[in-house]
């Protein structure tokens, strides 16, 4: 026989999935962007390929110096997290900096100055994994900018107009991927754009070109020839909160089940 409180907890349980946007019950197929707005025009989208990223915090410099975030502000457009996975089923992840210098400790950064240190023979793997705006082809970021100064364009970028940005945050707490913050100069809404100002003009973004392993790729998803497009249409890739409906346009290689 069922509890009051079992019953209770399940009838909560139904209630809330029943709430949820059927938007976000539909699983994303990257295919359907190519029949979708104007099939002429690029849609952007970005690839990281886990596997051969090392940490070595290089594409970090690169956006910082690129797109003017303060070097030794705490705050950047892209980060990379260390992933260390202990055999007793943990998961300890840090990102030191945004991983602006590597990770130059083997201790876990547990932050006010403290690493946990953690023994070689109790780790089950490790691993890095880079991040930074997913480009939702449904953003509600833009959703909840009451003054429109976080936009959408027609390729797919969204990007923030600092004339326009009020610094209210809404944006910063609707993000579901944390990408979001206020700059520490201009004191407005600050993310990463793919570089905007360098794919528009057939350049790579600066976090690909830092890179030496080739971690990270930027590519045209209507265009089938590109070879990042290839990647994604006939390889298996993941994207991250899928179940959000945001429809995120970074898509990755080799993730690991413990990325959130």
């Amino acid at each position: 026989m069922i509890s009051r409180r079992s019953f209770c907890k399940k009838s909560l349980l139904i209630a809330g999935g029943l709430a949820i946007p059927l938007s976000c019950l539909e699983l994303f197929d990257p295919k359907r962007l190519l029949a979708e707005k104007d099939e002429k025009g690029a849609r952007w989208v970005f690839l990281v390929d886990t596997r051969k990223c090392v940490g070595c915090g290089f594409c970090v410099k690169g956006c910082k110096v690129e797109n003017e975030v303060p070097y030794d502000a705490n705050v950047t457009r892209t980060w990379v997290e260390r992933y260390v996975v202990t055999k007793d089923g943990k998961t300890h992840i840090d990102s030191p900096k945004g991983a602006r210098d590597g990770f130059p400790n083997k201790g876990i950064d547990i932050g006010h100055g403290k690493l946990e240190e953690i023994k070689d023979e109790d780790i089950e793997k490790a691993f890095f994994v880079p991040k930074l705006c997913n480009q939702c082809d449904n953003p509600p970021c833009v959703q909840v900018c009451p003054v429109g100064a976080t936009y959408q364009t027609a390729d797919g970028v969204v990007l923030v107009d600092r004339k326009w940005c009020i610094g209210c945050g809404y944006c910063i707490m609707g993000c579901p991927y944390g990408v979001r913050f206020f700059h520490p100069v201009f004191h407005v809404a600050e993310k990463c754009n793919f570089c905007y100002h360098r794919i528009t003009k057939g350049m790579q973004t600066a976090c690909v070109d830092s890179c030496a392993f080739g971690a990270r790729r930027v590519g045209n998803l209507r265009d089938p020839e590109d070879p990042v497009t290839k990647v994604i249409m006939t390889e298996r890739v993941n994207v991250l909160k899928e179940e959000y409906g945001t429809k995120p346009q970074v898509f990755y290689l080799g993730l690991s089940k413990e990325v959130k």
